[in-house]
């Protein structure tokens, strides 16, 4: 499984921006997905979670109300829907899918908020 992120970038506090995932190979074989994020000099955290089909959500408390989180299974994407973006929220926002077969991870895109 292939996972790219895109839609990161660079937004005064109180904008919005939305990320996408789109994943490739064997995407039969994934589960639930998630979005994470990592800010310079601080471990990875969970941002949202989705099951697999969609119909489950979770999200961090410091996102909630702001962020929403979605997928089309038919086109293999899930995406991030930001609002009300804080300068706390600039990270690099990481797309992850549990498979039957492990985790996989994107390569990780970029949201910087200006105050």
């Amino acid at each position: 499984v292939q996972l790219v992120e895109s839609g990161g970038g660079l937004v005064q506090a109180g904008g919005s921006l939305r990320l996408s995932c789109v994943a490739s190979g064997s995407t039969f074989s994934i589960n639930a997905m998630a979005w994470y994020r990592q800010a310079p000099g601080k471990q990875r955290e969970l941002v949202a979670g989705i099951s697999s089909g969609g119909g489950a959500t979770s999200y961090d408390d410091s996102v909630k109300g702001r962020f929403t989180i979605s997928r089309d299974n038919a086109q293999n994407t899930m995406y991030l829907q930001m609002n009300s973006l804080k300068p706390e929220d600039t990270a690099v926002y990481y797309c992850n899918a549990f498979t039957t077969g492990g985790r996989y991870w994107g390569q990780g895109t970029q949201v910087t908020v200006s105050s």
